[in-house]
């Protein structure tokens, strides 16, 4: 049976310390390490602490639905490999729009066939860049009740139809079991149903984006059906820890590892 690789958003926990110092700690723990975006750190300085990296934002700007930025989703994610060599990271991560702050820079409150159009066609030519470079682009599900309202085409069915639609190796998902409990539940057979899809998953409980344990999702639960099914991917924790300082991270970390462990 495949093990399950864990890893940790070093945005969300150990915030107390410098950056470069969350992510030393992560990586002696014996995690992975996410990151959000690359462009505002010392990537030389994050590469020189040895730590794995699993994945970062691979985008600037642009909407991946919008003709008329969508080339600049495109351009910026070329930009990102290059920071992705840096770091070794195997996964870039997009969302269909862009986010300033969590919401939608331009937000949308309905979808159109024109969307799809132009987001599966971006993404076909991010794909391309993804082969040539040997990396993953994952397009992230959002919950748009909570976190990210005006974001078009966010939901889990809707990313995993695009990246089904696309149909490129080197396009997957970043399937966040956070968002989709939020917006769409049944999450067992949501993993079921995204299967070789999958690139990534992300998790927090809800509510409260904290560890698991803290909220209403079975995590444990969610890692036996992960290992029944064949997973042997990545799951990054993307939560703020519950407790306080860096005490309060380390129990987070450690609950993190007793669900899927």
């Amino acid at each position: 049976m495949a093990d399950i690789g864990l890893a940790v958003c070093a945005e969300m926990v150990y915030t107390e310390l410098p950056f470069v110092d969350r992510v030393r700690r992560i990586d002696e723990l014996g995690f992975a390490v996410e990151i959000w975006s690359w462009h505002d750190k010392d990537l030389d300085a994050l590469a020189a602490t040895g730590a794995r990296f699993s994945s970062m934002t691979g985008y600037l700007h642009g909407d991946l639905i919008d003709s008329d930025s969508a080339d600049e989703v495109v351009r910026t994610a070329e930009l990102s490999l290059k920071a992705a060599e840096t770091l070794g990271v195997p996964r870039l991560n997009l969302h269909t729009a862009e986010l300033v702050d969590g919401k939608a820079a331009r937000p949308r409150q309905r979808a159109t066939g024109q969307m799809w159009l132009t987001a599966a066609r971006a993404l076909e030519r991010i794909g391309e860049l993804g082969a040539a470079a040997g990396v993953t682009f994952c397009v992230e599900n959002l919950n748009t009740i909570v976190d990210h309202p005006g974001v078009p085409l966010a939901r889990a069915k809707d990313t995993l139809a695009l990246v089904e639609g696309v149909g490129h190796p080197n396009v997957r998902m970043m399937l966040d079991l956070y968002h989709a409990q939020i917006g769409e539940g049944n999450l067992i057979e949501l993993i079921r149903r995204c299967g070789d899809a999958i690139g990534e998953i992300q998790v927090a409980d809800v509510p409260g984006r904290c560890e698991p344990g803290t909220g209403e999702i079975n995590y444990p639960a969610i890692a036996e059906a992960l290992r029944g099914m064949g997973f042997g991917g990545t799951v990054g924790l993307e939560a703020w820890a519950s407790g306080e300082g860096v005490a309060g991270s380390e129990a987070a970390l450690e609950a993190f590892r007793r669900a899927f462990s």
